[in-house]
């Protein structure tokens, strides 16, 4: 370095790593337009042509469509869907959510590679969450609205929702950013 530092201070200082985050196969991110007016604003979510979901990176046939509500700072996670295929299609429909991905597919190319996402409702997206991909996440200040797509329907005589802890993959990752 070029400035000369304390060494206790120099001893705690860290520096950030703006290196791109791991990528998960299967994984993709795709913003959504939203058309803002004085009066309000539109944004088209999905298109469908006989239940398959139109202009997205993978096929995607739309099985079930729900809402879940978080309140502010709460933590759903982590849980996947081992006995059948379900691959979801994310959005924040409202308020802001920290999203943590974490590929446990066995023979995966990126198995173990942990990948954090924002939705927000300011700034919308579609995250596409792979089969056999553990995810979960934080709501935001204000909560959160999770408007989700899933290519599988709920069974609730044979419930497909496998859990894992909150912090299985690490505490640390659901703590604030305090940088």
């Amino acid at each position: 370095m070029k400035i000369r530092l304390d060494p206790e201070h120099a001893k705690a200082l860290t520096f950030q790593d703006y290196s791109p985050p791991g990528e998960i196969d299967g994984v993709f991110h795709v913003p959504l337009t939203k058309h803002r007016a004085l009066t309000g604003w539109f944004m088209e979510y999905l298109r469908l042509t006989a239940g398959k979901a139109q202009a997205l990176p993978a096929d995607f046939e739309v099985r079930q469509v729900s809402l879940a509500r978080a309140v502010a700072g709460r933590i759903n996670a982590f849980h996947l869907h081992p006995k059948q295929v379900q691959d979801e299609l994310w959005t924040a429909a409202d308020g802001t959510m920290l999203v943590w991905l974490v590929d446990v597919r066995a023979g995966s190319p990126t198995l173990g590679v942990k990948r954090s996402y924002v939705l927000s409702a300011e700034q919308p997206s579609l995250l596409h969450v792979p089969a056999g991909v553990a995810h979960g996440y934080k709501a935001g200040p204000e909560g959160a609205l999770l408007l989700y797509t899933m290519n599988s329907q709920f069974n609730p005589d044979d419930p497909n929702e496998g859990r894992l802890p909150w912090d299985y993959f690490g505490k640390e990752l659901w703590e604030a950013d305090r940088g």
